[in-house]
């Protein structure tokens, strides 16, 4: 199944269309890191990751993990072989925290963005978590409401991937 971000900004996947927050840079095919845009293309979803303390182990057939407060994901273009990878905090160069005080990563889909390999400033850290309110823009990655996207990991599985079409 292909999971797609349309080019009007919605979310469409298993004959659903749901509201999604995108990137406050808008959608770029150049994604940069640091520019807060979602980058267009299409993505594999590598694994689930949650935060077991919070919510039960969501339904899915992807590949699951849950996070600890050490978990970060490294951000830092100069890091090397750590770049868009993830880390155990505390690391020693920038690194975004996974175990957050509000909720956006109580679910975290790892997007196949700029994985294979990492290659240095295209962008790091591109999730599919959960939205704030009123679907505020991400700072690059795709968003649901927490019901959409428990209902999307009941529906996916390795093969599937998410397409973010271009803006229109």
């Amino acid at each position: 199944m292909i999971l797609k971000v349309t080019a009007d900004g919605w979310f469409e996947a298993a004959g659903a269309r749901l509201p999604c927050a995108l990137g406050r840079g808008g959608r770029r095919a150049d994604k940069r890191e640091g520019d807060g845009a979602t980058p267009t293309g299409r993505f594999p979803l590598r694994r689930l990751l949650y935060r077991a303390d919070r919510m039960a182990r969501p339904a899915t057939r992807l590949p699951v993990r849950a996070i600890a407060p050490d978990d970060g994901w490294c951000d830092d273009p100069a890091d090397g072989a750590n770049y868009n990878r993830p880390v155990r905090l505390p690391h020693g160069s920038s690194a975004e925290r996974l175990w957050r005080p509000d909720h956006l990563y109580d679910l975290i889909v790892v997007l196949g963005h700029n994985d294979d390999p990492p290659v240095p400033r295209l962008g790091s850290a591109i999730f599919l978590h959960l939205a704030r309110d009123a679907y505020a823009p991400t700072e690059g990655c795709v968003a649901l409401e927490r019901a959409h996207l428990l209902w999307l990991l009941a529906q996916v599985d390795p093969a599937d991937s998410l397409l973010v079409e271009p803006p229109a």
